[in-house]
């Protein structure tokens, strides 16, 4: 049986349906205990209470919380005032790389990582009271003194998604691929790691996740051939506790087969993640994990998935190319993997599985099912039980031309086989292209509607192999991409995915791919922002834009949303473009070369005219004292 989405027509008609809405209310009562029988009676989903704890009003890491949810339990911004919210406080670091670091919030401190050079800044909070002088204190700052040269290892701009926070420290990721732990109160470095070699192509961009006394962080680079991993170092002194890769013999994936079960056969042989490449071409294989890490303590596991096989040029990889595009349940004290899945087999367009695995509970057929939840790049939201690794579902949520679905029975994606690329030809309407369906950009799940809010793309491409060369820490992809806009020539959406009914309950057209995050309250309003420096204020409950902000330069940061020290609740974003969707801009390449940033010169010259080089910029919204509902 085929999990298949409502086709081509279908995703057309929706997206001309710029706020078609299914139905659902925002403002349901948001379940508080005995989550799976309130899940059943109100037929959504729900987050175990283990993983989503209730609001504290901080915002102490960049997915909110373990089950990665970003939802903000606090109401005092609400559709009544929003309105009237305003600037409460402004903050320029002057980097002007792609700025997708969340702010997060311990206390009366707001900490934030710029891109390269990797500098941590503690700002004081309890400045950010008066809307007439919105001018903050640094309490400190730690630079990370990344290598100048790690910036050239970088495939997609010297990012940082953010630190996180964790028993008093501050834990970030700096570009040259070392991990630090900084004192919260006063800045002062607990220690410094190395955990990859920049110089293979092995950089750092995401945010560490901290849990059981680990810091568990993952490598950047399979554009540059660097064998992808995931390290989890001793919060109390930084020593590398385990290295897991995603390629090679199970030793050195950390595969056990006396606890290893997946749920699917292909999984069960012996060093797959060696025997699924010719030759030893895993040892250039990529598989990074560079994105989302979430967390059952139900079953002591974290989740989190691996990139594109390298190099993009499929055909001088034959096989699935395990354990590449793929996630995986693994015990943090000792990082043995318990079961995995691999979501798209043999990649052929460089469909990254490092989203987001979001945790929660789920109505199934009569029954409840614990499940992650990923929108996957390759056009797929996936529903996976979390216990087993099965595919429950797969559904089609944008204009797809190059597979024909899931096999539920087997869990293989469907590549069609006409699309195949070929040496010498230019395979056309590639849909979605290599940024996918939704790339890195981090939903957010409410507790009170029980739906998805995901940023994504609406694109396709043409398609060119060319001849691959391997040498150490330069560019290995041999293909020549071009992107375009998608069907309707929207090239970004914003949607409302209801996982019980498996549809989208309301889409928003973007002219651009849509590439913030997302930040969703228990009043029903959802956050986000857009590449030409706009941040909204939607509704929940049907997208209806609220209220918006211009920033100055695009928005491809994480919003996030807390309790500040005198009680009321703040907004924040960062502002800057950058990052792969927006180095013509950053880095002010040149628009009449059309494969510029790996494809996006076809199409994103025209960022030029409608936003700028940001600065780094920081804003945090809050609504004046008397405006506050009751």
């Amino acid at each position: 049986m085929l999990s298949r989405g409502p086709g081509l027509a279908g995703l057309m008609l929706l997206a001309a349906c710029n706020q078609s809405t299914s139905g659902g209310r925002a403002d349901a009562p948001d379940p508080a205990s005995q989550a799976k029988r309130d899940a059943l009676t109100a037929g959504r989903a729900v987050t175990p209470a283990s993983a989503s704890p209730a609001d504290d009003g901080q915002w102490i890491m960049p997915s909110k919380d373990y089950a990665n949810t970003r939802f903000s339990g606090l109401t005092q911004i609400d559709k009544r005032n929003i309105g009237r919210l305003q600037v409460a406080l402004s903050f320029t670091s002057g980097t002007t790389q792609g700025q997708e670091s969340a702010p997060i919030v311990v206390g009366d401190t707001l900490y934030l990582v710029t891109p390269y050079p990797n500098t941590l800044y503690a700002i004081d909070l309890n400045k950010a009271v008066d809307p007439t002088a919105p001018v903050p204190t640094v309490k400190w700052k730690v630079n990370a003194m990344a290598a100048s040269a790690s910036q050239g290892e970088a495939c997609c701009d010297g990012v940082n998604r953010g630190p996180t926070y964790a028993n008093g420290t501050v834990y970030f990721n700096s570009l040259d691929s070392h991990t630090l732990a900084v004192d919260a109160k006063t800045g002062k470095l607990r220690w410094k790691t190395q955990v990859w070699d920049y110089t293979k192509g092995e950089t750092m961009t995401m945010a560490p996740f901290v849990v059981g006394g680990k810091v568990i962080v993952g490598n950047s680079g399979a554009e540059f051939g660097a064998r992808g991993g995931v390290a989890a170092l001793n919060a109390s002194d930084g020593s590398i506790a385990w290295k897991a890769y995603a390629t090679g013999p199970d030793k050195d994936v950390l595969i056990d087969h006396a606890t290893f079960k997946p749920f699917y056969p292909q999984y069960r042989g012996k060093d797959l993640g060696q025997h699924s490449w010719p030759g030893e071409a895993w040892k250039i294989g990529g598989g990074g994990t560079w994105g989302w890490i979430s967390y059952d303590p139900e079953q002591d596991l974290v989740f989190h998935g691996t990139s594109n096989p390298s190099p993009w040029n499929h055909e001088v990889r034959p096989g699935d190319n395990l354990w590449t595009d793929a996630v995986f349940a693994r015990e943090p004290a000792t990082g043995k993997a318990r079961w995995a899945y691999q979501y798209t087999p043999h990649d052929l367009w460089d469909h990254s599985g490092v989203n987001e695995n979001i945790v929660l509970d789920l109505p199934w057929r009569g029954k409840v099912r614990k499940v992650i939840i990923r929108p996957e790049r390759n056009g797929y939201v996936y529903v996976l039980d979390r216990t087993t690794g099965e595919v429950l579902a797969a559904d089609q949520y944008v204009a797809n031309t190059v597979s024909d679905g899931v096999d539920l029975k087997t869990g293989r994606l469907r590549h069609k086989p006409e699309m195949i690329p070929r040496r010498g030809k230019v395979v056309r309407n590639v849909c979605p292209n290599a940024p996918g369906a939704k790339d890195w950009s981090p939903s957010a799940f409410s507790k009170v509607t029980g739906w998805l809010y995901v940023p994504h793309n609406n694109l396709c491409m043409d398609w060119l192999l060319g001849k691959p060369n391997y040498i150490r820490g330069t560019p290995y992809i041999g293909v020549t991409p071009r992107f375009f806009p998608g069907p309707g020539g929207n090239a970004g959406e914003f949607m409302a995915w209801d996982p019980v009914n498996r549809r989208k309950a309301w889409t928003i057209k973007e002219r651009w791919p849509v590439w913030s995050g997302a930040a969703v309250t228990a009043s029903g309003i959802v956050f986000y922002g857009n590449l030409e420096g706009w941040f909204k204020a939607v509704d929940a409950n049907n997208g209806k834009l609220l209220w918006q902000y211009q920033t100055g330069s695009g928005i491809i940061g994480q919003p996030t949303v807390f309790r500040g020290p005198d009680g009321r609740e703040y907004v924040a974003i960062i502002s800057g473009i950058g990052g792969w969707i927006g180095s013509m801009v950053s880095h002010d390449l040149d628009p009449r070369d059309p494969t510029a940033a790996k494809g996006w010169g076809n199409m994103t010259a025209e960022l030029k005219k409608v936003t700028t080089k940001g600065a780094g910029t920081l804003f945090v919204f809050a609504l004046p004292k008397a405006s506050r509902s009751p």
